[in-house]
């Protein structure tokens, strides 16, 4: 089935990483236990993502009153880093326009918060045609029970549910390869 492996199989030529809005002054009002995944898994997607030579999008929400991207992800917004004010990433025209330059048609997002724009930004995306994997242990919210309901919610909209791992294998697609090498490295270096 054509359509069960063109949602579910992510393809490295057809994906973009986007981390939205993991920020100074947003991060210490985060479930701590959640945002420790946060930060764990959303590194591991960064550094699988750079050895694979796939692109990576970072946004932040009103850097002026919340501040920059924490300096805990490796390299997050060294690629492209998008100031947004709606809370949405798709009410962001830079946005859009990064988005589409990548070519991508299947986007996996990390971030916080969960429920807001993290929820906001898979609704849009999944509007505008794009199939979205949520990787649900790399996103974070202030309480678990709004985490819960935006993976409740995106998934009812359509997105798919995944974790790091699958999401990085899928990308590798087999053993054996430099980047199959590469994932398989980040992966056993995991601490949790």
């Amino acid at each position: 089935m054509a359509e069960i492996k063109d949602k579910f199989w992510l393809d490295g030529e057809r994906a973009v990483l986007v981390v939205i809005d993991v920020q100074e002054k947003l991060a210490p009002a985060m479930n701590q236990e959640l945002y420790g995944e946060l930060i764990l898994h959303t590194n591991l997607l960064i550094e699988g993502f750079k050895a694979l030579d796939l692109p990576i999008i970072a946004t932040e929400q009103y850097s002026k009153g919340l501040g920059h991207t924490v300096t805990e992800l490796n390299g997050a917004t060294d690629q492209q880093c998008i100031e947004k004010m709606a809370f949405s990433c798709c009410g962001e025209e830079t946005f859009i326009a990064a988005l589409e330059k990548t070519g991508a048609k299947q986007v996996l997002i990390a971030g916080m918060e969960s429920h807001v724009c993290v929820l906001q930004t898979v609704l849009d995306l999944l509007e505008r045609g794009y199939i979205v994997h949520l990787v649900s242990d790399a996103i974070t919210s202030r309480f678990k029970s709004d985490y819960d309901n935006a993976i409740r919610t995106a998934s009812q909209a359509g997105a798919v549910i995944t974790t790091t791992e699958t999401a990085l294998f899928q990308l590798v697609k087999v053993a054996g390869t430099d980047g199959f090498k590469a994932v398989s490295k980040l992966v056993r270096q995991r601490t949790a």
